[in-house]
């Protein structure tokens, strides 16, 4: 059956089944939106047979959320629609559960392709529609299964870095053909001249040397009646020597395209030695190590302008090379696409010199620069160099990124990024005659396909100008399946950066999938023995300290109680257990000393990047921080065996972690003063936050804490990449928003607004300004707007926002604040405003699916919920979902 005749038979069925379904019966005035498979929406390639299934209730009318739901799973959408699923049908089955509902049906294999629904029902007994239908498909999950050879270009005449790969296949259009591709390096699919799909800087990021990343499309939208042209553009990225030890000097793919016909896949071609290749004008001048990821040289005299048939067979092709590529781990990508999202104008030009210009983009941004080149002689070359910011002097400062564009001497040239990309807000542009206009040249914002899931605004501009800050940061920060420390000079997954900004990230966008192929990479990353690296995936050393490393332990906990998503502390929680092994291995009289340097891993570090007069490189405060932070982790492991059902092996690590925390209070308190190790601001907060303060001296540490802030910091912010979000925390906890408040306002050296009255646009590497002006130190601070001020903090036993806290603290001087997080379940939003007559108002949005506990503010002296009395002596009010209006008389 063509596709349009099962359109059409897919229409009138749906037609006829809701006249018969539903008749004259009035329909709901609720629905189901956002269904989603692996948290991915329509994935076409997951890695494994046992998927789950998410959905969202809409709407107003449904009462009291949902308790029942119906799951249909089919091997044909039509099945579906004349409800005959034929692979899994819970029928209606009593459950609350719409997050991450695992499949029960029949087995599933590589390649199956599943088309699912769900309808669901009030607790009035109201049914919604049924749910648009889904899909999702398995990818190939055994490589052996995968047909095809790695192939790449010919090297003759010297290194190919991008080439195109080409292939005529003789198709049936409408027939649903779905293409496999497994890179060694970056690619993008044309059929026919057309691009496949939006996405760009394809696959993900992934431990090279043990795994690459298999991406899915379905190419059947593309072709046509007969022969087709099918064009596989490659790209070096991190495939090279220099990194993970590349086995050839050019990117390489192996590919399969399979049809479906009469419900089974046919494999109609595959990468074999009868594709050709050429190149095609783009090369690499990187070698993608640390300061050295360089850029792209593209020849205008090779670059294809037409991918038509015609076109193509008119240039000069020769057969590829098939390469032995080392054993490795191929599986299907199991997070977001990159995606350009936004399209920048240049703002401004201006001459430097003959021939010499700065171009300034308005804001650093991290993607592609694309420029018309006005008509230049046949291997002219232009330079292009970009920066993140100028000089204290106003001049180009050069952080070793640069493309080449060399002129094909025709009408009509331009320049584009395609297989690199840049972290940059101005540009210097050399050997240019004619001054370029700002319309001729743009900035392609690139980061992940994944969504926003809070808002925040209050009536403190600075608030909202440092919240901005941050959260535009997390977008430069995050794509390509991980988080950078920085986009441009090292485009390391530091997990020193990440356990730093994941609860701000999370907490601000729907990143599981991310997080799902970063932790992978961690996983992959393991050496023998247990020991990992700082940065995953690991191409080569970085520094760091056990605050690194621990990344693996912490990000699958946070994963799970952010989104209800279990699968990473599943998975990985062995894994987590041979690391404390390697812990062990190096623990000295009960407490963790430095480790050895080694190839993938060098420093040891407690903070990083304080401000100046803070003596974070302390042996002292690197021990306290560092062993502080192990009973983090221990805690975190305690946490992850409950929630496994492991429960003597939580009880050896909440036995572990109290006696860990009485030693490190015995050597590292220093009783004539009050204060642990050096008295900063994180050797003083860590402890009170992991517990190793004794209750009768919790006070007094605290005071001390804030005291030495004023005195000794004038009340400035004076911690580090690692004390950011240790303070934050703190400050939430134990309700010092206004303590938290006067720092975030300093407008001197160091803090936020002094970035942004310096110009800043996202947030900096050093408090000073130094080196990166897009950078993962400082943005931990992320969740003191949402946890603090807005008010919204999760339950930890009850996660994915299932049960969340509602308990605003307002700063003095703050008057509202209007907060909205999307939770796995639906929205939750917060808007309060104090009034005149000494009132609180707040209003409170409770999604479907979930409840909230309200606590009453110590100084309120009446409440009323919806307009009716509550006693203030209960001093919290727990709530169902809906829309709730609450006024506290305040003292």
């Amino acid at each position: 059956m063509n596709r349009m005749k099962r359109l059409l038979c897919l229409v009138c069925c749906f037609c006829w089944l809701s006249v018969i379904v539903y008749g004259s019966k009035k329909i709901s005035t609720f629905y189901l939106a956002e269904l989603k498979c692996e948290n991915l929406i329509d994935p076409l390639g997951i890695d494994n047979v046992t998927p789950h299934f998410s959905w969202k209730l809409k709407g107003d009318g449904w009462k009291g959320g949902q308790t029942y739901y119906e799951i249909q799973v089919a091997s044909d959408s039509i099945l579906l629609v004349q409800d005959k699923a034929d692979l899994w049908n819970t029928g209606k089955l009593k459950s609350n559960a719409s997050v991450m509902v695992p499949y029960q049906g029949k087995a599933l294999t590589s390649r199956s392709l599943c088309y699912w629904r769900v309808r669901v029902w009030d607790v009035k007994k109201q049914a919604s529609s049924w749910s648009p239908v889904a899909r999702f498909g398995v990818g190939i999950l055994d490589q052996s299964q995968m047909k095809g050879e790695y192939i790449g270009a010919s090297v003759e005449g010297g290194k190919i870095c991008a080439s195109i790969l080409r292939k005529k296949v003789k198709l049936t259009q409408g027939e649903t053909s779905f293409l496999h591709v497994n890179t060694l390096g970056y690619h993008e699919i044309y059929i026919n001249g057309r691009k496949v799909g939006e996405d760009v800087l394809t696959p993900a990021v992934s431990h090279l040397s043990k795994r690459s990343l298999i991406v899915t499309y379905d190419i059947t939208p593309y072709l046509r009646e007969g022969e087709n042209d099918l064009l596989i553009w490659l790209g070096q990225g991190w495939y090279k020597t220099t990194t993970f030890g590349a086995a050839y000097e050019g990117p390489l793919v192996k590919a399969e395209l399979d049809v479906l016909r009469n419900g089974k896949w046919e494999v109609v071609t595959k990468t074999d030695g009868s594709w050709y290749g050429r190149e095609s004008g783009y090369s690499d001048t990187g070698t993608w190590r640390a300061l050295q990821f360089g850029g792209e040289r593209v020849d205008g005299r090779i670059l294809p302008q037409d991918l038509s048939t015609q076109a193509l067979d008119k240039m000069k092709w020769t057969p590829v090379v098939k390469v032995n590529v080392p054993d490795h781990i191929a599986s299907p990508q199991m997070c977001e696409i990159n995606k350009i999202h936004q399209i920048l104008q240049a703002v401004s030009v201006k001459k430097l010199g003959e021939g010499l210009w700065l171009v300034d983009m308005g804001k650093v941004q991290t993607g592609w620069f694309e420029m018309q080149i006005p008509i230049l002689p046949a291997g002219h070359e232009v330079i292009m160099e970009y920066s993140d910011n100028l000089t204290k002097d106003g001049e180009f400062d050069k952080q070793g990124e640069s493309d080449i564009y060399i002129s094909g001497g025709k009408q009509g040239e331009y320049f584009r990024n395609k297989f690199n990309h840049h972290a940059f807000r101005y540009v210097r542009i050399s050997n240019l005659p004619q001054k370029p206009e700002t319309a001729a040249m743009k900035s392609l914002q690139i980061y992940g396909d994944y969504k926003q899931t809070a808002t925040f605004e209050c009536s403190d501009a600075d608030l909202n100008a440092i919240h901005q800050m941050i959260q535009y940061t997390m977008k430069c920060l995050t794509f390509s399946g991980y988080m950078v420390d920085c986009p441009h000079l090292e485009r390391a997954g530091y997990g020193g950066d990440g356990n730093s900004s994941t609860m701000s990230l999370q907490t601000m966008y729907d990143v599981a999938p991310t997080f799902e192929n970063w932790v992978q990479t961690w996983g992959d990353s393991m050496r023998e023995g247990g020991s990992l690296p700082h940065v995953g995936p690991n191409p080569g050393a970085g520094g760091g300290g056990p605050y690194w490393c621990g990344f693996f332990v912490q990000a699958p906990w946070r994963t799970y109680v952010n989104y209800n998503d279990p699968r990473l502390i599943e998975k990985y929680y062995s894994q987590m257990k041979e690391w404390f092994k390697y812990v062990d291995k190096y623990t000295v009289d009960g407490l963790l000393k430095r480790w050895p340097d080694t190839k993938y891993r060098d420093w040891y570090l407690g903070d990083w990047l304080a401000p100046m007069g803070v003596d974070a490189g302390n042996q002292a405060s690197v021990d306290l921080v560092s062993n502080c932070f192990i009973s983090e982790c221990l805690s975190t492991m305690y946490k992850t065996a409950i929630t496994l059902g492991k429960r003597e092996e939580a009880e050896e690590f909440a036995m572990r972690r109290e006696k860990l925390n009485k030693l490190i209070h015995q050597t590292f308190y220093r009783e004539d003063e009050g204060i642990y190790s050096t008295g900063s601001q994180l050797d003083m907060c860590y402890p009170m936050l992991v517990g190793v303060v004794p209750d009768s001296l919790y006070n007094k540490v605290k005071e001390n804490v804030v005291a030495m802030t004023e005195e000794k910091y004038k009340g400035h912010i004076a911690v580090g990449l690692v004390g950011v979000p240790i303070l934050t925390e703190w400050a939430v906890r134990n309700k010092q928003v206004d303590f938290f408040y006067q720092m975030m306002k300093k407008r001197d050296y160091p803090g936020y607004l002094y970035m942004i009255d310096h110009g800043a646009t996202a947030t900096w590497e050093y408090w000073s300004g130094e080196r990166s002006r897009v950078h993962n130190c400082y943005n931990g601070i992320g969740t003191w707007f949402y946890q603090a001020v807005g008010g919204i903090r999760l339950d930890e036993a009850k996660p994915g926002y299932r049960h969340f806290y509602v308990d605003p603290q307002i700063p003095n001087g703050v008057t509202w604040a209007k907060v909205t997080k999307e939770s796995p379940y639906g929205t939750i939003a917060v808007n309060w405003k104090l009034k005149d007559d000494n009132q609180l108002n707040l209003q409170l949005t409770v999604p479907a699916g979930t409840t909230a506990t309200v606590c009453i503010p110590n100084n309120a002296v009446s409440c009323k919920k919806n307009k009716k009395k509550v006693s203030v002596k209960e001093q919290t009010v727990d709530v169902e979902a809906g829309h709730y209006d609450f006024l506290f008389n305040l003292k």
